[in-house]
């Protein structure tokens, strides 16, 4: 019994609503709403920074649009965000409309990121744990996918918070696809990233290497920057797919750069073809 439960003062603060409670149960139902409208939820993780991940959730995603399928892509790297940059929106702000926060549309892909909700774009984003968690909810629930194929979610690097707090929201019919590249010091946080999703019990798709070899701008020659083969030792060791190997080349940089996405830029590229290879083998998997 609440020590309140006599008291008939209809004022008292134990009889009150509870508004954060409602709040909450509202942005909960919104997320569900969300995601009943998305088919496959794919988060794009890697091991550790620097691999290029964010450069492979952005052309997959596009690599999937061109298949026909509708893919949205939310970037949760909430304190570097790349996404705006890497798609040609950087500074760029998104609609509303009574149905919540419209995502960004280029080429067919809708997008969302914590960047497009900054003031301006060296505008740091100051949060931690529980308030990280609630804003990936709330990109999650107030953005008006609609109906969606696929969600791939692109996350920093490791398996903080940020990964962790989309396992958890997304729910079922959700998978990962992690990033690498050939050398030991990557290959060993990859499988710290294997962990966290064996753990989690999230299916994995498979792995991507990137800069796999080098391609020479002049005579369009592979050359071994990095070791090679440490992908596939990995892949052979854990179990775990290999879904591509994408070189190096300068113009996905550049691209990047530019805004405009190497395989939308350069369709006919060695890196074009193997995002196509990757994107074949998710739309295959069936083990969510």
């Amino acid at each position: 019994m609440s020590s309140c439960d006599s008291c008939n003062d209809s004022s008292c603060s134990v009889k009150q609503p509870n508004a954060a409670n409602d709040e909450q149960a509202q942005i909960q139902r919104n997320l569900a709403i969300r995601l009943c409208g998305i088919k496959n939820k794919l988060i794009v993780m890697s091991g550790k920074g620097g691999v290029g991940k964010s450069t492979t959730a952005v052309n997959l995603a596009y690599a999937l649009v061109e298949k026909g399928f509708k893919v949205g892509l939310l970037d949760i790297d909430l304190h570097g965000p790349s996404v705006p940059t890497m798609c040609g929106l950087s500074g760029e702000h998104p609609q509303m409309d009574e149905e919540g926060i419209l995502p960004m549309v280029v080429s067919g892909l809708k997008l969302m990121s914590i960047g497009f909700l900054l003031q301006s774009t060296n505008q740091a984003t100051i949060m931690r744990g529980p308030m990280k968690h609630g804003a990936i909810m709330q990109l999650l629930a107030d953005v008006n996918w609609g109906e969606l194929d696929y969600l791939l979610i692109d996350c920093p690097p490791g398996t903080g918070d940020e990964p962790l707090s989309a396992v958890q929201l997304l729910g079922k019919n959700a998978a990962a696809v992690v990033v690498t590249t050939p050398q030991d010091v990557a290959l060993v946080d990859v499988e710290k990233s294997l962990s966290f999703c064996n753990e989690l019990k999230l299916p994995v798709v498979g792995l991507i290497e990137n800069m796999s070899g080098f391609i020479c701008p002049h005579c369009n020659k592979v050359s071994d920057i990095f070791k090679s083969g440490g992908g596939d030792k990995l892949a052979e060791k854990t179990g775990v797919a290999m879904l591509a190997k994408v070189p190096l080349d300068p113009r996905v940089v550049a691209a990047g750069d530019d805004g405009k996405p190497h395989i939308l830029s350069c369709p006919d590229s060695k890196c074009s073809e193997a995002l196509r290879q990757a994107a074949d083998a998710v739309v295959a998997f069936d083990g969510v």
